[in-house]
């Protein structure tokens, strides 16, 4: 089974700039993202779907799936095994709550931190957004998706959904991917980011 770790860590960077709400910033994440999967040395993608890879399915974007939430952080959680589509269980805890308004609605969804990635200097600050919503397994991959997340100095922090990616899994069935957790289901259909991936 692939670890999960190193892809996230390959992810990450694409994301840096992409806690703003443009969409140039969510066109150059799109951009970057497709780089990444063109790369041999990076890509998930299996030899067959490399062969043939063009640019990944995804929803245009739609600055009205980029939204303010509003941080709750939770300081006396207590760090718990992930479920992950493997046997690897690795190391979380949640470090807060989401809560903010998608077309009219409010929502509310737990982010959470990596144990191992907080012990490195550069991911330390990287939070982790695990979700899925209405259109999985009808659009977009039934295993949900990932947001990736900086911890912010305030209490304000900038959801795209334009750059919610699919985990490695959704590609090769080699690769451990953490499951989103139940209260992270939006009954919403989130249309942006990565659509579902079709094997050849």
């Amino acid at each position: 089974m692939k670890t999960i770790l190193s892809t996230f860590a390959m992810i990450i960077s694409l994301y840096a700039g992409a806690q703003e709400c443009s969409v140039q910033n969510s066109e150059k994440y799109q951009q970057n993202l497709n780089a990444e999967y063109a790369d041999p040395a990076k890509s998930p993608l299996l030899k067959a779907d490399l062969a043939t890879f063009k640019a990944l399915d995804i929803y245009p974007i739609d600055m009205e799936y980029c939204v303010e939430a509003r941080l709750v952080r939770t300081p006396n959680e207590k760090p718990f095994k992930m479920p992950t589509t493997g046997n690897r269980k690795p190391m979380y805890v949640k470090y807060g709550e989401l809560n903010f308004k998608l077309k009219g609605k409010a929502f509310k969804l737990d982010v959470f931190q990596s144990l191992d990635m907080a012990k490195l200097d550069e991911y330390k600050d990287h939070l982790f957004l695990p979700f899925t919503d209405l259109t999985s397994g009808n659009g977009s991959y039934g295993g949900g998706r990932y947001i990736d997340l900086k911890v912010p100095k305030g209490d304000m922090v900038t959801i795209d959904f334009n750059t919610a990616y699919n985990p490695y899994c959704a590609y090769d069935h080699g690769y451990s991917c953490p499951i989103p957790p139940k209260q992270n289901d939006l009954e919403a259909e989130v249309k942006a980011g990565v659509k579902d991936h079709i094997k050849h």
